[in-house]
């Protein structure tokens, strides 16, 4: 570990303790074969990260596999007090893990500096849930007894996006080791220093058996070596579609089952009897500016009815005026710089196909010419037609897509209209009208009049092509399991013992 004075964009100066070894089997490890880690609000590299050979992940693997059977011996009360106190000690190191995020992601820190909390929360409510990991019994007839019990999968691969790095190494890690599992946690290649730090804390902590939780580092190739490996059970992940179903695929190899968060390009749906005051402040929160859109429940298609166009669209525009954009660790600012160079040419590019298409730049539309280093854009707002291009494809960028309708039918048939069912918000006064729109909208976590909050035990999931399972519920720990059936037949005369 090495500290790391980086200069921001405003000409502050923050102190970064950077890990840049992979924890495997309890153990710190390089590799011969690296790749430079940028900060993309500043264009620095602020280090080399290991990138793990096909052996490495292997061994982490195995690593996790003979862990899981240790840790798996100690009664459900001894595990929930030791992840218990490991969330505890993520937030003693809040601060270091929020400074690394927002060096490495480049989103607002004053939004980022939550995600610790947030994973924190989340590993204490999975530790919290240990004792209803509970079998079935089944009456089977006299002299005859059956239950079940669940029982861990083994080895389990965590791998994680960029927008969250913290946050989701704990919502990983949390469902994996409650169960009893082992976990091999790959973090997005552009993110990597908060999970290779996290690696460190869990080194420090002496909670969990060597080799139960596992940091590599790399590409598509070192995904592709942990999902495909004959001893992983079980793969979670949060990330793009596209990268979902080159997952699945993997997985398929060995029938190994799948827990998939993918995209959304959800509909923001504005009745004209909703509160507006309401709807604008919800509406610019929905556009996830402070993570410059990169998030996948975002509010990205606004649904407004005609009759609200005007009390809607032109404050929304005043309201975008006030944006400020520029250096994360600059708390006024509202925000901060794209993750990564590919990420900024791919908004670029749907910016540009839209332009195209003919839809109208209503706000934005332009990258941010007053830096001469970082991936920085403007919010965007552009007036479409449903079959446009930006219409139904996840940009993941500050870009929100305005659609008007007038009939019921209409609107439900355009919010419908997308591969995605990740999230949704319907904006009424109205109860009759709110819950017709949500059971007919495919969507898998809906809000009324607000858009974004998360609510720990309430499952968070998609339809469509936005993923597989739920998470931030007891399913999510369930599914971390598989069950077991047990007959126990008492009867001396074997031959009543029938079957089908």
């Amino acid at each position: 570990m090495f500290e790391y004075d980086l200069e921001t964009l405003s000409g502050k100066h923050v102190s970064l303790e950077i890990e840049d070894r992979m924890y495997i089997d309890g153990e710190f490890v390089s590799s011969e074969e690296t790749f430079e880690n940028e900060c993309p609000s500043t264009g620095e590299i602020l280090a080399d990260v290991p990138i793990a050979t096909e052996d490495q992940v292997d061994q982490a693997v195995q690593a996790a596999d003979r862990a899981s059977q240790e840790w798996r011996e100690l009664d459900v009360f001894e595990r929930r007090e030791r992840v218990e106190a490991f969330a505890d000690f993520l937030l003693e190191h809040q601060d270091e893990l929020t400074k690394l995020d927002v060096a490495d992601n480049g989103s607002s820190i004053s939004r980022m500096k939550f995600d610790t909390e947030k994973g924190a929360r989340n590993l204490k409510y999975n530790a919290g849930l240990a004792t209803e990991l509970k079998g079935e019994t089944i009456p089977t007839g006299p002299n005859n007894h059956n239950f079940t019990q669940r029982e861990p999968y083994g080895v389990v691969a965590g791998i994680i996006p960029f927008n969250h790095p913290t946050m989701f190494v704990a919502e990983k890690v949390a469902p994996a080791i409650v169960a009893g599992n082992g976990i091999v946690v790959k973090p997005s290649e552009f993110t990597p220093l908060s999970a290779l730090y996290i690696g460190r804390l869990i080194d420090e902590c002496d909670l969990f058996p060597d080799g139960l939780i596992n940091i590599v580092t790399g590409f598509g190739e070192t995904g592709a070596n942990l999902v495909e490996h004959d001893d992983v059970r079980l793969v979670s992940m949060v990330g793009s579609p596209a990268t979902g179903k080159k997952i699945m695929q993997g997985a398929s190899k060995n029938l190994s089952p799948v827990l998939l968060e993918l995209g959304g390009k959800n509909p923001f749906i504005v009745y004209p009897d909703a509160d507006m005051d309401r709807v604008l402040d919800g509406l610019k929160g929905a556009m996830a500016l402070p993570w410059q859109g990169q998030s996948c429940g975002s509010g990205t298609r606004l649904l407004v009815h005609e009759d609200a166009y005007d009390d809607v669209v032109p404050p929304l525009i005043d309201r975008l005026e006030s944006v400020t954009i520029g250096d994360p660790f600059d708390e006024s600012n509202t925000m901060g710089s794209v993750v990564s160079e590919p990420q900024f040419e791919k908004v670029c590019k749907y910016i540009d196909i839209a332009k195209e298409e003919g839809a109208d730049v209503l706000f934005g539309g332009e990258t941010v010419d007053e830096y001469d280093r970082g991936y920085y854009l403007e919010p965007t707002v552009f007036e479409v037609e449903p079959d446009m291009t930006i219409a139904h494809e996840e940009t993941f960028g500050p870009v929100l897509s305005v659609m008007t309708w007038s009939e019921y039918d209409e609107m439900i048939e355009i919010a419908n209209s997308t591969d995605y069912g990740l999230t949704a918000s319907v904006w009424t006064n109205d109860l009759n009208t709110a819950h017709r729109a949500a059971d007919d909208i495919e969507s898998g976590y809906i809000w009324i009049n607000q858009h974004g909050r998360h609510y720990i035990g309430a499952p968070f999931g998609g339809y469509k092509q936005s993923g597989i399972g739920n998470k931030e519920d007891i399913s999510e720990l369930l599914d971390h399991t598989r069950v077991k059936n047990i007959n126990i037949e008492f009867s001396d005369d074997l031959t009543l013992a029938g079957g089908n």
